[in-house]
């Protein structure tokens, strides 16, 4: 009997021993798995990142698409132990590679009345948002401002200023996360299989294949402006240029650099004025509004309309440089390059030359095509390191967002994707929008200020799966490539 019992006790320890390291292999092994899908995931999301900064070191500017292209190519990939699968969803199916943020609309940037395009969105809860970024207490309408925080024992209170993510959205009164996420719990982009099951596993969803991802298929808070210019070099700011630099960098002629830095030197100035008014014109107004270049009584000039387009003439006052009707730097006529009359070239109002035009002056012409679509793609009105919030990608931004969102009416969203789709390339410049001979000056002006064509942040969701266990690993990234090295801006493990 003892040596039975002797031999069930051994046994029993021998079975115990046993499954521990059976438990302990498994866990083993589904670490190995889990280290190894991890790997992978990475592996995807730094070839993308590669793809992505050789574009902003050498960029395309007569193809649009060709990154998309690049990026979709390594949209999947394999290593010894396991593999990666980079996806989106967009527009009612799934595309390969990472989501384009300047798809969507700035939170940011976003008006109340534009808000209220928002599925189930209220007036106080537009107002709210509206308040949760400016940069006051003041509250807007039926918003929320830091006293309604405190009234409800909040621990937080309006950041004023703008958002950092679209997840901060869910700390704004009345925003609830059923209405910002939909069924894109995780606020990934991509179809995830609890997000397609019903009701077998939460969030509550349709199966249907299709991603409902709330508000956050419309808004990001990480589009970003700025960036390299076409060229590759960092962009002209217009403000500061010297003429000669810009002469240089957009193919233009002495008359039309000095007409356009004296435009861009308007406090109101947007690049976009250029494609409904000629250079001439804008030029004009720069003057006559005390322009950079236009005026009475300069410091290099006499009186009389000094400057770009300004009218008025006649022989002037007594500036440090000239008196009288032709002094050494010459008075200004009726325009220092569209006017005619004066002697000299310089005429200027508070500063800066006015002009370049000898006796007669010369006109400022209107830019061609070509020098317009230089012009976007080189030149800046936003300081140099303060990049704003990122217009709309006009390549990728849906119908849908244009029509319901934006509120363009379906002849001009369809028009848009019509376009669009009709060039292998893509639309290259928002100058091809002129193409659209029934767009009116009104709707080719508010689209030129909303979108571009190109991005700058991605998203990129990352599976990476090991080919031993069979675990997947999840790595979600937000991409800014407007700068090298390119900034990560969110990253996050599931």
């Amino acid at each position: 009997m003892v040596v039975i019992w002797a031999i069930a006790i051994a046994a029993a320890v021998t079975v115990g021993l046993q499954l521990l390291c059976y438990r302990q292999a498994t866990l083993g092994q589904e670490a190995l798995g889990r280290v190894q899908a991890r790997w992978a995931a990475r592996a995807g999301i730094e070839e993308t990142i590669s793809v992505m900064a050789y574009h902003t070191e050498r960029p395309d500017p007569n193809d649009a698409f060709r990154i998309v292209r690049d990026m979709e190519d390594v949209s999947y990939g394999e290593l010894d132990t396991g593999s990666w699968d980079i996806r989106h969803f967009s527009d009612g199916q799934e595309w390969a590679g990472p989501m384009d943020e300047h798809s969507k609309v700035n939170v940011n940037l976003a008006s109340s009345a534009l808000l209220m395009n928002l599925p189930r969105m209220t007036v106080d809860v537009a107002d709210a948002i509206v308040d949760w970024r400016d940069d006051n207490d003041d509250v807007e309408g039926s918003g929320a401002e830091k006293q309604y925080y405190a009234n409800i024992s909040s621990s937080y209170q309006p950041r004023n200023a703008a958002f950092r993510s679209i997840a901060e959205l869910e700390l704004v009164a009345g925003v609830w996360p059923d209405l910002l996420r939909g069924e894109d719990w995780n606020l990934n982009g991509r179809l995830d299989p609890n997000e397609d099951d019903g009701n077998i596993s939460f969030p509550p969803d349709k199966p249907d294949g299709v991603l409902d991802a709330g508000w956050s298929q419309f808004l990001t808070a990480y589009s970003r402006g700025g960036g390299v210019s076409g060229s590759g070099e960092p962009r002209l700011y217009l403000k500061d240029a010297a003429p000669e630099d810009v002469e240089a960098r957009l193919g233009v002629t002495p008359e039309q650099a000095d007409a356009l830095i004296s435009f861009a030197q308007q406090a109101d100035a947007k690049l976009e004025t250029l494609l409904t008014q000629d250079l001439a014109s804008v030029g004009a107004a720069a003057a006559s509004s005390g322009g950079a270049r236009g005026g009475s009584g300069g410091a290099l000039g006499g009186g009389g309309g000094g400057g770009l387009g300004a009218s008025a003439g006649g022989g002037g006052g007594s500036g440090q440089l000239g008196t009288g009707g032709g002094g050494s730097a010459g008075s200004g006529g009726s325009g220092g390059l569209a006017g005619s009359g004066g002697s000299g070239g310089r005429g200027s109002a508070g500063g800066s030359a006015g002009g370049r035009s000898g006796s007669g002056g010369e006109a400022v012409q209107p830019l061609d095509t070509n020098q317009l679509r230089l012009v976007f793609q080189e030149c800046t009105l936003d300081p140099p390191g303060r990049p704003g919030p990122g217009k709309m990608n006009i390549n990728t931004v849906s119908s849908d967002v244009m029509r319901d969102l934006l509120g363009f009416p379906p002849t001009v969203a369809d028009a848009v994707v019509r376009l669009r789709e009709s060039k292998p390339q893509g639309l290259t410049s928002i100058v091809d929008l002129l193409e659209l001979e029934d767009l009116t000056q009104e709707e080719l002006g508010a689209l030129a200020a909303l979108m571009d064509t190109g991005s700058n942040v991605y998203s990129i969701s990352a599976k990476g799966r090991s080919w031993g266990s069979g675990t997947e690993v999840e790595i979600f990234v937000v991409v800014d490539r407007s700068t090298l090295p390119v900034q990560i801006l969110e990253y996050r493990e599931q």
